[in-house]
């Protein structure tokens, strides 16, 4: 749980110390903050509250790597210091050691309903206790992000904050409606490290956000170190949108990330965009060109214009290189073909290339993912479509017979989560072709309503792209995303009996004193009664 402060919000930050430090001080109650995503269940008691001192302990079961390792994490939120920072203990060790009535702790329990499965928890708040409950790590993980929501936003400073900290008493009983939830980050276009990765993933992991998709390459630049081609990354890799330095990931610096993200259970799903938008390819190879020559790098962005050369064997040859080194260094089950905006290929150019390209895949191990023109050719068992555009009558039809074979989907329709589409007219950053989205746009919609004829089963989740043509900046990308990715988070988490656009707002505008805390550079939108100051109510 990385920690941020920018000299701009230490005011912010200290505003919460002083307002908490008053409550403490007059033996006022804290009160429930609003929970982004919303639980499944939550009910808050009159109960005094417990309170969080230096010497509360962190318990956790004997032996278990995964706990200690998120007790850890949850320590380091706890504390600005050593001497401050909680100890993790192992529950049985703890118990040999203490004399009389144990003391208050933080305790991780494996004892959770079997139906809130793998992602649920249950968190419960008495004077004397809090028991994080779960099946699985992931659960223990995500009952510390709730846990973190209950705690004054001061907490996210990295110097001094109020000790001791009190959390309001209750029960939040809690699982995830879709399995999938996602946002998608185009490093194409425009480049970005792994320090601005790792913070999107600090900010995915607060809202309970389980999938990054990297989109590595695209006609602008190819993002990913693959041996044997070092030209991708060299010459392929030197450019993005407008004509910059570009960048790319060492294998190492990817294997890292993917690390990183799965310490905070998110999976790391690759793209190579295969046939088109593949210039930055091209450019690097000669003999990926059907008339092998090279083109000139590109830096503008326009769509369409580029393809492998899908009648050579030295394509299907890259394209194995390319699918086994990534499988390799990406443990999670997915591999994204791309498929999209392929314009200079026959329907039976496009069928044969994806169809071999889908048994390349399938042959190391991994799930097929594709932009929803997947659904055009023959799908290989379990294949994943993402869906971009929901609303072409062809493209339903395509869909509803690819489920009807065994494809599940991703729901990303472009009017409503492409975080690179404006807030407004007058938002500068982004785009307007798929129309404007706003910060209503992107949460008041039914998942379930979206393709006819699609069992709400066949649904895996939302996934929120973010592409970059106009995006260059953490700033920017933190400006695009939230406070959208927020209400996208929300609806793929939070039970259906929630979403209501009056109360999210409500429960959306309580975040910003955390957010301020965190630097997150979001955007303020008009719509939303934004927090300024802690409430005493």
């Amino acid at each position: 749980m990385q920690r941020c402060c920018f000299s701009s919000v230490c005011s912010v930050a200290w505003l919460w110390v002083c307002v908490a430090g008053a409550l403490l001080a007059t033996g006022a109650r804290a009160q429930p903050v609003a929970l982004l995503p919303a639980p499944l269940d939550a009910a808050f008691s009159q109960d005094a509250p417990f309170t969080i001192v230096p010497e509360t302990p962190i318990l956790v079961p004997d032996g278990d790597p995964d706990a200690h390792r998120i007790a850890g994490m949850l320590a380091e939120l706890l504390s600005f210091s050593e001497v401050t920072r909680p100890r993790v203990v192992e529950a049985r060790a703890y118990a040999r050691t203490v004399r009389g009535a144990p003391s208050p702790a933080l305790v991780f329990s494996a004892d959770a309903p079997d139906s809130l499965g793998t992602e649920g928890y249950v968190l419960t708040i008495a004077p004397e206790r809090i028991t994080l409950a779960a099946n699985a790590p992931a659960g223990w993980f995500y009952a510390t992000q709730t846990l973190r929501q209950l705690l004054p936003p001061a907490v996210e400073y990295e110097a001094a904050f109020p000790v001791p900290l009190a959390v309001p008493a209750g029960r939040i009983v809690d699982r995830p409606r879709f399995g999938w939830r996602g946002m998608m980050l185009d490093v194409a276009r425009h480049f970005f490290g792994p320090d601005d990765v790792r913070r999107l993933l600090d900010l995915m992991a607060l809202h309970k956000l389980n999938r990054l998709h990297l989109h590595l390459s695209d006609d602008q630049g190819w993002r990913i170190e693959i041996p044997g081609w070092p030209r991708l990354t060299e010459v392929g890799g030197s450019t993005e949108v407008g004509g910059g330095p570009g960048g790319f990931f060492s294998l190492d610096e990817y294997a890292a990330l993917v690390q990183y993200a799965a310490e905070r259970y998110i999976i790391i799903v690759p793209e190579i965009d295969l046939p088109g938008h593949t210039n930055a390819a091209l450019a690097s190879y000669a003999e990926l060109n059907c008339d092998g020559v090279a083109p000139p790098l590109y830096t503008g962005t326009s769509v369409g214009f580029s393809t492998v050369c899908v009648e050579r064997e030295a394509t299907y040859r890259f394209v194995e290189d390319v699918v086994r080194t990534l499988a390799e260094v990406t443990p999670g089950p997915y591999f994204h073909l791309g498929g999209d905006e392929v314009r200079e290929l026959s329907p039976e150019q496009y069928a044969t290339f994806m169809i071999r390209a889908q048994a390349i895949v399938e042959a190391h191990g991994k799930r097929v993912i594709g932009w929803d023109e997947l659904a055009e050719v023959d799908l290989v068992p379990e294949s994943i479509i993402q869906v971009w555009r929901p609303a072409e009558a062809e493209t339903q039809t395509q869909i509803r017979e690819a489920v009807e074979a065994g494809a599940t989907v991703v729901l990303s329709p472009a009017d409503r989560v492409y975080l690179d589409i404006k807030y407004d007219g007058a938002t500068v950053l982004g785009l307007m072709w798929a129309g404007l989205n706003s910060v209503r746009d992107a949460y008041d919609w039914d998942p379930t309503a979206l393709l006819p004829g699609v069992p709400t089963g066949a649904i895996e989740g939302i996934e929120a792209p973010l592409w970059s043509e106009t995006i260059s900046t953490r700033a920017d990308l933190e400006f695009m995303a939230f406070p959208r990715l927020a209400g996208i988070a929300d609806l793929a988490w939070a039970p259906a009996a929630t979403h209501d656009w009056t109360a999210y707002r409500l429960r959306l505008g309580a975040q910003a004193p955390r957010w301020t805390t965190l630097g997150l550079n979001f955007y303020r939108s008009p719509d939303i009664p934004w927090a300024t100051a802690p409430s005493r109510d």
